[in-house]
């Protein structure tokens, strides 16, 4: 047993041992790393001189991982070039160590990081964090995957079916830069999207190129994973997405930045997968919120690769069973082509849609009606066919419940958060909080009665199971977790937007109940997301001519209905983008959003010198019944689309100065706002 300055000493000598050794004094003649910081403020854009000791020359590369001695402190940083000399006029402080000597920032990353930075009114150090997964050393160490020769290039296949798809794909086998906004028909196996993006794929790796293809979900990425391997064969492609683990993850990474493959799909991270001689950009379905990053400084996916295909001369293919305002406005402007199929394709290969409502003359209670009695023959007919897709728009079982007398909203007496329904025998409970609200009373008219505001797919499924007894039914969604696939024989499949599994067959039919939820949505995007939800799941059912049938149940006199009736996407996307010009809307015009406090919105609004004709709507308090502290309040600020760049630059600008002078409760920018309600 040692005594305590035994034990003290031991502590000392063990604390020298790990401490890492300081690196030698800069020489005059030592070369120079710029490095960009791992830090967040925006003051502190910029890049950092630092000198490169003799002992790391090697190993401090341009796009190594290295420590620095900033502001008393150790932080990560990159390189970002080697020079001979500074124009800092004092003295540089050396490195402090190189943590990883694998250039894992490309100078074609760097570069499409800046411009986004730039363009999103963010710090490069944020951007560079979505960018470049963290590092899993024992991958490294990994030998490289030797580089398979070149496939042939295919045959156009699926994108004969297209007009100007042969010429897309043209122009991609030839190396150039083509820029095709597409939307894809309905189809299964070799007629469907992912197998079209997987011949485009290969024609770009035939021509000596590769591709970068970005999906919202892991189920759309593992379809486009099994046509890349029938495409292109085994181990020709990677997966990369954020949620994949930091090994598989970082290894699929390293396995493109040494150009062991250049083929990757995945979901956002891939956007700025560091693909050897980028030849190909594809995004699929923009219109899922789930391209828009949700963490600073909150870029879309289209504008990413946007900026890449540019950047790096590669093809660019938007694609979608819908079409968004924004994939419209790159046709209005020249900026991309359309790829399209003919109408009596598109006839052919999409189900027959009908409006419940349509038959009311039959039927008088069918426009009131959840299941009226149109979807209920359809859906009788086509079981005995195949199985029938049901979606609906929420989850749960009565997700949200008002007072049976005047209608108000119910909430939680607690957190005030809605109060909802897990089962028919459940008690009310708040969907915030999880209280119990079994004597529940409204605070307006003292009512003590419930009723349901909507129907969520638990109580779907059990009234289809009590309307088709005997039949199997089958929910994807909420709490119950998300199918991929359901088997070809006859079933009700309940399932949310987005969470619809795919029948290898297709479905027989299709139910899309309560059409008016999503439309009901105070967002300017309410329509678009809710004729891309709706064609997104008729695109799961069995075409017109092999007796497909879709019924919608809604108002057949909406615009948005009729565009679902009619399966164009394109004329809506274009009737939209029209209205939100006359109306001074994005994306005809650039919207930044300013969401904070009050005392920080209105600082930076003070502080900012916005462009000529630049206008600030606001600020207005933000309506959150979760918001417990300070008020919230936003500021919209428009301007014409031609000074979208100075907006960011001036908003940048106003955020570093704000940094700049410590402000305690510096607000949030958003350059360009998914949601504008």
């Amino acid at each position: 047993m040692t005594d305590g300055g035994e034990q003290l000493e031991l502590l000392r000598t063990a604390s020298r041992k790990r401490r890492p050794k300081p690196p030698e004094p800069p020489a005059d003649d030592d070369p120079v790393a710029g490095v960009v910081l791992d830090v967040s403020l925006p003051h502190l854009d910029r890049v950092f001189d630092y000198v490169v000791p003799a002992s790391m020359s090697d190993t401090a590369v341009p796009g190594a991982r290295v420590r620095a001695r900033f502001a008393g402190t150790e932080v990560d940083g990159f390189v970002v070039e080697r020079r001979a000399a500074t124009e800092h006029p004092g003295r540089l402080t050396p490195l402090r160590r190189v943590a990883s000597a694998e250039p894992v920032l490309t100078p074609q990353v760097l570069a499409a990081a800046r411009a986004v930075a730039d363009a999103c009114a963010g710090t490069l150090a944020d951007v560079l964090r979505l960018a470049v997964p963290p590092r899993h050393a024992a991958s490294e160490k990994a030998a490289p995957t030797p580089r398979r020769p070149l496939p042939s290039a295919p045959q156009p296949g699926p994108w004969r079916d297209y007009a100007g798809g042969e010429a897309f794909l043209a122009r991609v086998a030839a190396g150039s830069d083509p820029r095709a906004v597409w939307t894809a028909m309905p189809g299964r196996g070799h007629d469907g999207w992912p197998h079209a993006v997987a011949v485009a794929t290969a024609t770009a790796l035939a021509a000596g190129r590769g591709t970068a293809i970005v999906v919202p979900d892991y189920r759309d990425a593992a379809r486009v994973d099994e046509a890349l391997t029938d495409v292109l064969g085994d181990g020709r492609h990677v997966q990369l997405a954020a949620d994949a683990g930091v090994g598989p993850r970082y290894r699929a990474f390293l396995a493109l930045l040494r150009g062991s493959v250049r083929v990757v799909v995945g979901t956002r991270a891939a956007a700025f997968a560091p693909v050897a001689d980028l030849g190909l950009v594809v995004c699929w379905d923009d219109g899922d919120d789930l391209h828009a990053e949700p963490r600073a400084p909150y870029p879309h996916t289209r504008e990413v690769l946007a900026v890449r295909a540019e950047q790096e001369g590669a093809a660019f293919l938007l694609g979608s069973t819908s079409r968004t305002a924004e994939a419209q406005q790159l046709l209005d402007d020249g900026w991309a082509r359309e790829v399209v199929a003919v109408r009596e394709l598109v006839r052919r290969r999409a189900p027959r849609v009908v409006v419940a409502g349509d038959d009311e003359e039959r039927d008088p209670a069918a426009r009131a009606a959840r299941l009226p009695s149109l979807a209920l023959r359809v859906t009788r007919s086509a079981l005995e066919r195949g199985p029938v897709l049901v979606q609906v728009p929420r989850a749960g079982y009565l997700p949200a419940l008002a007072c049976q007398t005047c209608r108000s909203p119910a909430r939680c007496a607690a957190c005030h958060g809605p109060l909802g329904l897990a089962g028919g025998r459940a008690t009310p409970a708040c969907r915030w909080c999880g209280r119990l609200a079994g004597g529940w009373t409204c605070p307006v008219c003292e009512g003590q009665r419930l009723r349901s505001v909507t129907v969520g797919s638990g109580r779907t499924a059990e009234e289809l199971g009590r309307a088709f007894p005997g039949t199997t039914v089958r929910s994807s969604g909420g709490s119950g977790g998300v199918l991929a696939r359901v088997p070809d024989s006859p079933a009700l499949v309940v399932a949310t937007p987005g969470a619809e599994p795919v029948a290898a067959a297709g479905y027989a039919a299709g139910l899309l109940l309560d059409a008016w939820a999503p439309l009901a949505r105070p967002d300017l995007r309410a329509a678009e997301e809710a004729l891309r939800r709706w064609l997104q799941a008729a695109s799961l059912v069995r075409g017109a001519a092999e007796g497909g049938d879709v019924v919608l149940v809604g108002d057949a006199g909406l615009s948005v209905v009729q565009a679902a009736v009619r399966w164009d996407p394109a004329g809506h996307a274009a009737r939209e983008l029209v209205e939100r010009a006359e109306l001074a809307l994005p994306p005809a015009v650039a919207m930044a959003e300013v969401r904070g406090i009050p005392e920080g919105v209105e600082a930076l609004l003070a502080a900012v010198r916005l462009p000529a004709g630049a206008q600030v709507l606001g600020p207005v308090p933000v309506e959150d019944p979760r918001q417990t502290g300070d008020p919230v309040v936003r500021a919209l600020v428009r301007a014409p689309l031609a000074d979208a760049p100075a907006l960011a630059a001036a908003l940048a600008a106003a955020r570093a100065l704000l940094s700049a002078r410590k402000h305690p409760a510096p607000p949030r920018v958003h350059t360009r706002p998914v949601e504008v309600a």
